[in-house]
């Protein structure tokens, strides 16, 4: 058992060591959707750094706080977290996706 443990650990730190080496094609980035709008929005998430609510958005965009603009940006917003754009955290609150940390277990690590 200790010997399939100790070539796991060499097979571990031996793959790690040439994943960086290696050239992996990424997917292309999707391409945020047409419209000044949604740039907006997604610069109005650069500038605060936290969750935002559709209302929230109005505000921060200038726009009245009426139900027509209100439910366009939630609108626009569920738009942007269908194509990965955004995060919906709990109905109606939007965030920034967060980076996907790569976890290695202690026992693994080089």
């Amino acid at each position: 058992m200790e010997a399939e443990r100790e070539a796991l650990q060499i097979t571990a730190k031996t793959i790690r060591a040439t994943a960086d080496e290696l050239e992996l094609e990424q997917p292309p980035a999707q391409a945020l959707p047409d419209g000044a709008a949604y740039q907006q929005i997604m610069d109005v998430f650069e500038q605060e750094r936290r969750p935002l609510r559709a209302r929230d958005l109005c505000l921060a965009l200038d726009l009245p706080i009426l139900p027509k603009h209100t439910e366009g940006t939630r609108a626009k917003l569920k738009r942007l977290a269908s194509l990965g754009f955004l995060d919906e955290t709990e109905p109606g609150l939007f965030t920034q996706p967060r980076p996907q940390a790569c976890t290695t277990p202690a026992d693994q690590r080089p």
